[in-house]
């Protein structure tokens, strides 16, 4: 079987060379290990600071309180240290206080199955403690669903801070903090979410994904965003200069891509916000409440880049008249749009294809404009090309 490092490694390969995907081996079909103990939910603390490296610890089902704070999980590679759901059909619960789980200063470690709900603060936080000089590392967080958490403020359901080399894959965030994110980065590295689902209600703030505070090489693929916040993916944002990890380079994120996701609803669906280089291609946008894209700069001290070098292409964006501003895109003070490139977008204005073109800062190479994509059943949720589609080739299904 190959090791969480291999996993990363391949995946963050095939970004680096430009490929849309690759052949992971035993993603999707991943062997359940044996557990070497098996405890109850109330349990979880008491076994995860005991474990030794290559330890699997199966959990049952049951609700404990969450308010676990652990540090020093140190599994090794080729042997990390695993905490699953013993019946993945009824995953354990940590349910309530201030943070569901918060692990500091943790590598090797894989967490499968497990379910966060009700925490008033963050649901799962996982850092570096503050040395910023040995992140957290090697952490893959698989089927994990976190839910309801906050409701109000800055919370996040999962908070990650100096973590690199890290996995979020088939994990459900549900409703988090008002001003919160469903996952927020924080000078994290060389990670993938892949396969997750953000959901929350419509007008909610907030973000479903952020990068920022000097996060660099994270994609995001074919995750499903619903309603996830004003700004369902934020490639960026505003970082206090501090709690840049592992210091502050010029930019709040640098090579971060988004593709093969869908998103429905959201102020901006994506936003590129202090970026120095982005991807965000072959996505399906479906009715934005008011733009599509977002340029901007909210980091504006010295030797920062303008916000710069992002690249929309090959997406499909189907929106109404009535939800549209500005031509699609908003741009920023203190902004560099003259750097970004938009090339093969599909863009149709459901209930007016006259007013299909959106207005952007550069010229497009091979736009489409007003002419219906042929989405199966996008309000339902089914954003596959029906057949003889001109969208053929775009979109979130025409990822490879």
């Amino acid at each position: 079987m190959a090791s969480v490092r291999d996993l990363v490694l391949l995946t963050l390969c095939a970004a680096a060379i430009g490929c849309s995907s690759v052949h992971q081996p035993g993603q999707g079909d991943v062997p359940v290990a044996e557990p070497t103990m098996t405890v109850t939910p109330a349990g979880v603390a008491s076994a995860l600071r005991a474990a030794k490296p290559g330890e699997v610890i199966a959990v049952e089902p049951g609700v404990a309180p969450g308010d676990i704070y652990l540090s020093g999980i140190q599994g090794a590679e080729a042997q990390p240290i695993t905490l699953r759901a013993a019946d993945p059909n009824d995953p354990p619960v940590l349910e309530g206080g201030s943070e569901g789980m918060h692990l500091t200063d943790v590598s090797w470690l894989i967490i499968d199955g497990l379910r966060i709900r009700g925490a008033s603060g963050n649901g799962l936080n996982i850092d570096d403690g503050g040395a910023f000089e040995t992140p957290s590392h090697h952490v893959t967080l698989r089927n994990v669903t976190i839910e309801n958490v906050g409701p109000d403020g800055n919370r996040d359901g999962l908070k990650l801070s100096g973590v690199v080399d890290f996995r979020v894959e088939g994990c459900t965030l549900r409703r988090w903090g008002s001003d919160g994110s469903g996952i927020d980065m924080v000078g994290c590295h060389r990670g993938v979410i892949e396969s997750c689902q953000f959901e929350h209600d419509p007008g909610s703030m907030g973000s479903g994904v952020q990068a920022k505070g000097g996060a660099s090489q994270v994609v995001v693929r074919r995750c499903d965003f619903r309603h996830a916040g004003s700004r369902a993916v934020n490639i960026g944002g505003s970082t206090d200069l501090e709690f840049f990890r592992p210091e502050p380079q010029g930019y709040e994120a640098k090579e971060i891509t988004v593709e093969g996701c869908t998103f429905t609803g959201s102020l901006a669906p994506i936003a590129y916000v202090g970026v120095d280089g982005a991807i965000v291609r072959y996505n399906t946008l479906y009715r934005p409440g008011r733009w599509a894209v977002r340029i901007l700069q909210e980091t504006t001290v010295e030797g920062f880049v303008p916000c710069r070098n992002g690249r929309f292409t090959d997406n499909i964006v189907v929106f109404r008249s009535s939800e549209w501003a500005s031509g699609g895109v908003n741009i920023g003070a203190n902004t560099a749009p003259e750097s970004f490139a938009f090339a093969r977008n599909l863009w149709y204005c459901e209930d007016d294809p006259a007013r299909s073109r959106p207005s952007l800062p550069v010229e497009e190479n091979d736009g489409v404009y007003g002419v219906n994509p042929r989405l199966t059943d996008p309000a339902g949720g089914d954003f596959s090309l029906q057949e003889g589609s001109p969208a053929q080739g775009k979109g979130a299904t025409s990822l490879r």
